[in-house]
């Protein structure tokens, strides 16, 4: 890669590995719950860990040659709040290495439960203290610190003690609805969000989505309070569907993968909910979402090599 290209690498990439992980569980609980007969999950989490590997060196390399660059990510209005995905990615591959490596999965849940705390507390450092911040930058990216809360019980209640996943959930829970108030007020009283951020709009299904899982998970149980969770995700995901044919009008950047992660965890919630109550309306919710995730995904594989490699729109100066 030219040094120039390096120079722009974006923080945002590691949005793709975050979508091929929620779309390679979602596949794993599909063939352990659904008996789906493709067993594709092995290959999806070969593909997964091996860009993650390759993004991961390149934002080191980054990071060594174009220091300030990184520096400019971590305090940018925008982009600080995609920082939290570099160890999101550490908990999704705790989640992918449960049924494989007990030891494995533990070392990367540790590694990013102690990234996520940190990067968490910095990022509401900047929120409080940056007098450069005004509501036109909040977007729904402004979630993503809270998933990486949310997601934390997801396998923390197999590795560690159960206070420590409730701890982070009520925290990322509290922030989510917190920044849930703010999303609304941005969105219905002032002006609309630029093109290049409308894709993070589906973001909106993941905070409830993943809660949903995360609750399960420490409760072992589908309460009134999981099913709230679990509706709401299903009405953002309605809603953005029927809006779905103005996203798709939209000039491709990177944040259209921010349409994938959230899929996958709803796909992934109505998975658990159907192995939870065994009532057929969540298994053909979950087969629906999958299905349209893997079109989705192959869409944005193509179109993201593309991008790189053809066209050249990505990497490049905003």
């Amino acid at each position: 890669m030219k040094n120039s290209r390096l120079q722009y690498f974006p923080i945002s990439i590691f949005s793709i590995i975050l979508g091929l992980s929620g779309f390679t569980i979602a596949f794993q609980k599909s063939e352990e719950i659904l008996n789906f007969p493709l067993n594709v999950s092995n290959y999806l989490m070969g593909l997964t860990f091996l860009l993650a590997l390759i993004f991961g060196l390149v934002y080191m390399l980054k990071t060594i040659t174009y220091f300030p660059e990184v520096k400019h990510d971590f305090n940018h209005p925008i982009k600080m709040n995609f920082t939290p995905t570099i160890f999101i990615v550490f908990l999704m591959a705790s989640i992918l290495m449960l049924p494989v490596n007990i030891l494995i999965s533990k070392l990367m849940w540790i590694i990013g439960t102690i990234g996520q705390a940190f990067i968490f507390l910095y990022i509401i450092s900047k929120w409080m203290h940056n007098p450069n911040i005004e509501i036109h930058h909040f977007n729904p990216a402004w979630f993503i610190p809270a998933v990486g809360n949310i997601l934390i019980p997801v396998t923390g209640v197999a590795h560690f003690n159960l206070e420590i996943s409730w701890f982070f959930f009520g925290l990322g829970f509290l922030f989510w609805i917190i920044l849930l108030i703010i999303f609304y007020n941005r969105i219905f009283f002032h002006h609309p969000l630029p093109e290049k951020l409308l894709p993070t709009l589906f973001l909106l299904i993941a905070p409830p989505a993943v809660g949903f899982i995360s609750y399960v998970k420490l409760t072992h149980n589908i309460d009134p309070f999981a099913k709230i969770l679990y509706y709401f995700a299903l009405f953002n995901f309605i809603v953005l569907l029927f809006q779905f044919n103005t996203f798709k009008k939209i000039k491709f950047y990177l944040s259209w993968w921010a349409y994938s992660f959230p899929i996958t965890a709803f796909s992934t919630a109505s998975i658990l909910f159907y192995h939870k109550t065994h009532i057929n309306f969540y298994k053909y919710t979950a087969i629906g979402s999958l299905g349209f995730a893997t079109i989705l995904i192959g869409f944005l594989l193509v179109r993201t090599i593309i991008a790189i490699f053809i066209n050249k729109e990505i990497c490049v100066e905003d």
